[in-house]
């Protein structure tokens, strides 16, 4: 048996937007994005502005079960600090030893 739909929120929609027993699909364009896009904005004045959106360098994408435990930027950079504090420092002498085995003396 099917529900019926409330009238009031159907009436404000034009017949062309109908949307019956269509789904949409989660993350069609998301690796498009990663990449970057342009937004073409019309002014009031009859010009047209285009902004290209890439990015940032630095940006890091979380996957959704990441993101679930961290909110923001501020819980990710804490978890990930400390975790670098259980990494053992890095001894500088032994990056000088590999760097002349492969480069020129």
């Amino acid at each position: 048996m099917k529900k019926k739909t409330n009238k009031s929120q159907t009436d404000d929609m034009l017949s062309e937007y109908n949307l019956e027993g269509k789904k949409g699909v989660r993350g069609k364009y998301a690796k498009a994005m990663q990449k970057g896009y342009s937004v073409r904005i019309l002014n009031e004045d009859g010009t047209v502005t285009v902004r290209d959106l890439v990015p940032k360098e630095n940006m890091v994408f979380l996957d959704p079960d990441v993101r679930a435990y961290f909110p923001d930027s501020e819980s990710v950079n804490r978890a990930l600090r400390s975790l670098i504090n259980l990494i053992p420092e890095k001894k500088a002498g032994r990056v000088a030893e590999h760097r002349g085995r492969y480069g020129k003396k």
